[in-house]
């Protein structure tokens, strides 16, 4: 692993987390370091379902792969605000 997969992965956390929370109805309260931890996850996870599933790599955008990492975003996002709004009340 190197810096620049690493900061790619930054990068792109915070891309796809940045997304899903814009896509998200409502205010969460959560800050923008965790939006990009989730936004990792999400696409970490988005790429392994999408390899799983079978859906081909292009050398373009990747459609059907950003759309299952946007998609978990949204959720994993929601699930975050949620169980931190639950934790401080």
């Amino acid at each position: 692993m190197t810096i620049e997969s690493i900061l790619g992965a930054i990068v792109i956390g915070a891309v796809i987390g940045a997304i899903g929370r814009l896509l998200l109805p409502g205010r969460q309260a959560i800050g923008w370091i965790l939006t990009i931890v989730v936004g990792i996850v999400a696409a970490l996870l988005g790429t392994l379902i999408a390899q799983v599933l079978g859906v081909e790599t292009t050398p373009g955008i990747d459609w059907i792969e950003l759309v299952m990492q946007v998609v978990l975003a949204i959720v994993g996002v929601g699930l975050v605000a949620g169980l931190r709004r639950g934790s401080s009340v």
